[in-house]
């Protein structure tokens, strides 16, 4: 969510209306896909709500035509290359470790903050220690 392509989807999908939603890199599973996520879920046929406000996937050729007519606009959807994927009981495993840090997914996050601020928001909305390490640069090593 906080990684987006320099491409659009007209690029990906030639006969796609005008559109500047924006393409993240999904992972680096069938980098060959294209998936989307969205927060209208009532009008799109077969889309799988994910967590209260978000939905997966859903009819593409009726996204394209709400898209086209405008019922649908630009910062509604987000679109991925990819996705990301594990083995069976890697993510357990990784939860265990403490390689993720948790927390209650707010569609706001997804369709209202800016990428490339996205994390530094949510740690910052966790509070204190979080506050700390969501100023540190990507690059830890600039510390």
């Amino acid at each position: 969510m906080n990684h987006p392509l320099e491409i659009s989807v007209n690029e990906l999908v030639p006969d796609f209306p005008k559109s500047k939603a924006s393409v993240h890199i999904g992972g680096p599973v069938a980098v060959d896909s294209l998936h989307f996520l969205h927060n209208v879920g009532d009008l799109l046929d077969n889309s799988q709500e994910v967590c209260p406000g978000v939905f997966w996937g859903g009819d593409f050729e009726k996204l394209r035509f709400l898209m086209e007519n405008g019922v649908i606009k630009d910062n509604n959807v987000r679109f991925f290359i990819g996705y990301s994927g594990w083995t069976s009981g890697q993510l357990d495993e990784e939860f265990q470790e403490a390689s993720w840090l948790v927390d209650t997914m707010d569609a706001n996050y997804l369709f209202r903050v800016k990428p490339f601020v996205l994390w530094q928001t949510v740690l910052t909305n966790r509070g204190n220690t979080y506050t700390v390490i969501a100023q540190m640069p990507d690059m830890v090593s600039l510390n």
